[in-house]
Order: structure tokens, then sequence, then C-alpha cells
């Protein structure tokens, strides 16, 4: 997460049905600007926070209000920040537990739906479900979803999760910088396309994709193939950010442990290319690894910084092994980065993926993905301009932008 939080003094004190106002200094210690950076802030849930409003220099700008763990309150509030190089910016923030939060422009969107029967064109179907679960009898639930699994997006990208033992993520590349899966479902027509629409872009086969949870049996990935119960989920669906996630509720991982739990948790933020990864399980983990990684794309380049960031720029058909009208060749860039507290060692790239291997002392791994697509009218066009991006993209993890909440 891009982003650290100080807190001083007391942040909500026991009112009912009153405002409560606070003030949030954000500063950029980076010699550089910064756009769409992401401040969240946790809410008291005891306060029931309804709605938020945001205001630098007398000016209101847009803010999310989420209840992250369902539990029926709101437990934080986001805003975005745009910052010009070492620039300090002082930001009010007033919450009521009355109302409802305002209508800000859309710049995230999740979908998670059922195949309709009666619908015959692709990017046409109209049952959107909040969450879906299957058991174990359904033996295929890959094809019970529309698009096959749960989607999300930001302006700048857009993926699926497939519903099945994968649970990988297969990639949406865009031309321009707009929300597109409420119109195209991931099933681009070619009118669409003319029109300067996206569309799918990757093959992920058995592969990681990108960024797929894994398991690790000493020697290769394993997937979540013995499970009681898959679910998808959708948390939040914008104006500023999506949360989706997938859980597993009776995974054999191990003959050596009892079956687990765990949650993947995937946040994309507005304006955004990268994916905030965060698996939570209900059992100590510390005796078992995992893996994650990325595809390795037909003929790709690969870039390692031996420190956890690890990507590739490559050309593949989308479609898989041979080429069609519809899905011509598509070039895409792909990254993962594990920090120190969650890597354990760097697979050797094999002819699938670019792989690493994952180690948690307690209950919880975390990781961040990134993707672009040549297609973009705004983006990245060579192996060469990927890299470098991230080599930007890392130092502003280095340093991220400073917090500090105080009372009024």
């Amino acid at each position: 997460m891009n982003y650290k939080i100080i807190i001083t003094g007391l942040l909500f004190p026991c009112i009912s049905f009153a405002q409560q106002t606070m003030t949030v200094e954000v500063s950029n210690p980076l010699s550089c600007e910064r756009k769409d950076q992401p401040v969240v802030i946790a809410l008291d849930e005891a306060q029931d926070v309804q709605r938020a409003i945001v205001t630098v220099d007398g000016t209101e700008v847009a803010s999310q209000i989420d209840d992250t763990d369902r539990n029926g309150f709101n437990d934080e509030l986001c805003f975005l920040t745009d910052l010009r190089k070492k620039e300090h910016r002082t930001y009010t923030i007033t919450l009521y537990n009355d109302g409802e939060q305002p209508n800000y422009p859309t710049r995230t969107f999740a979908e998670l739906m059922l195949r309709n029967p009666k619908v015959k064109e692709k990017n046409k179907h109209d049952l959107y479900l909040a969450e879906i679960s299957a058991t174990s009898e359904l033996k295929d639930p890959y094809h019970l979803l529309h698009h096959h699994g749960i989607a999300f997006e930001s302006e700048l990208i857009a993926a699926r999760i497939y519903f099945d033992k994968r649970q990988t993520l297969d990639m949406y590349g865009k031309v321009n910088q707009q929300l597109e899966l409420k119109d195209t479902q991931f099933y681009t027509t070619a009118e669409q396309k003319e029109a300067g629409y996206g569309d799918d872009v990757l093959w992920v086969g058995q592969t990681y994709g990108l960024g797929a949870f894994r398991g690790w049996d000493g020697e290769n990935p394993t997937m979540a193939d013995d499970v009681k119960e898959r679910t998808q989920r959708i948390i939040a669906t914008g104006p500023l950010r999506t949360i989706v996630e997938i859980e597993n509720r009776g995974w054999k991982i191990s003959n050596s442990m009892p079956r687990v739990n765990n949650v993947i948790r995937y946040t994309l933020y507005a304006g955004h290319r990268d994916i905030n990864v965060d698996v939570h399980f209900n059992r100590d983990i510390s005796k078992l690894d995992f893996s994650t990684g990325i595809i390795n794309v037909k003929d790709s380049e690969e870039m390692s910084n031996h420190k956890g960031l690890r990507a590739c720029w490559g050309t593949d058909f989308p479609a898989g092994a041979k080429d069609s009208i519809a899905h011509p060749r598509e070039t895409v860039g792909l990254a993962v980065y594990v920090s120190d507290a969650y890597r354990k060692a760097e697979v050797p790239a094999n002819k699938d993926n670019y792989g690493f291997i994952l180690h948690s002392d307690g209950k919880d791994i975390s990781y961040t993905l990134l993707f672009a697509s040549d297609k973009e009218s705004f983006g990245f066009h060579s192996a060469q301009e990927w890299f470098a991006y991230l080599k930007e993209w890392m130092k502003e993890q280095a340093k991220p932008i400073t917090i500090e909440v105080k009372s009024n």
C-alpha cells in the first residue's frame, strides 16, 4: 500500500447524531509529482458513520466510506490526493452519522454476474450479484458465472478472477482511460473495438497469470483443488476504489495440518495500475510455504531486481495458440512485488512462470501486482519503458506519502 498513517490524539470521541471534524496533514517526501495517492482513515464503528465530507483549501474532494468487514458499520474512509514535489497539504474531514454519501464521479467498478440463459449476446447479461458461493459438489464453477468470475477495473486496467481452482487473474487491456466493463462485460464487440474500447489481452492457462495465489509443494505451485466451499464477493465498487475478495473454506493444503480458510482481497484505486493483494488465513500458516508470480509470456523479456520485484514484457495470442481476426497477438507488461516480510525465495524462470516462494510467520501474506497493455494510448510501448516505470514505482514504495490525523 502506498501510504503511511500517523495518528495523534483522540480520533472519535463518543457522540451521537452529531458531526465530528478532524484535520489530515499529507506530505510528499519525494522530489517528484504524485497523483491519486490513497489516504485511508480507520473509522470507529461505534460512531456509525453514514456520510463524510472532505475538503482542501475550502474545496470539496471526492471520498468513499466502506464497510470492509461487512458487519453493517462503515470502518474505513478513503480519498485520493495529488501532490507536487515535497508538497504538504491540509485536509478537513467532517463525519456524520446520518444522511448518505454524495454521488461523486465513478472511477472504479466491479461486477459479479450469473450467466443468463435467455441472453444471446455475450455483453448483455443482467443477473448481477454481490456474492456467490459454490460447494465442492459443483464440479464446474468456472462456467457458472458470466466472464468466468468476478471482474473489476480502474480507468487504466481491468481484470477478472477465474471461479475455479486456479483463481487466476486474466487481464483486459484498454485503449483509452475510461470504465468499460459495464458496457463490454469483458467480451468486446467489433463495434465497441471500433469505438475505442479495449478487450481481453492475456492467455493464462494453468500459469500464475498475473499473480494468482497458490500453494507450494516444495518443487511446484499447487492450486486450490480440495476446497469445501469457494466464494467470490464484491466489498466495494467505487467511486475511488474497488475491493473484491475470493474465499476458500476448508482448503486441504497439507496432510500435516487441518483444513484452513483463507480470504484473498484485491484492492484497486482510481488512477492506478497496481493491485494490492492481501491474504488472510484463519490459522497460523508458518509451517507452510505458498507461491505467486507472473506468466512467462511467450518470448518475453524478464526484469528482476532480486529484491522482490519481478516483471516481464511479451507478446502472445490471448485466446491460446493460434491467430484469429477476433484475437490478434497482444503485447503486455506484467509485474509482481513481494516485500522481504513475505518473500522466501525467487524461483528460477521456466516455460510457464516467473515465480516467488512466499512465507508468513503468522496468518497473513501481502504483495502487489502491476499491469500494462501495449494498446494503451496513455501507457507504455516497450520493455524499456515498462521497466523504467517500475523502477520509479519502487522508489515511491520506499518513500510513501505521510499522513497525520488530528481530531479538532
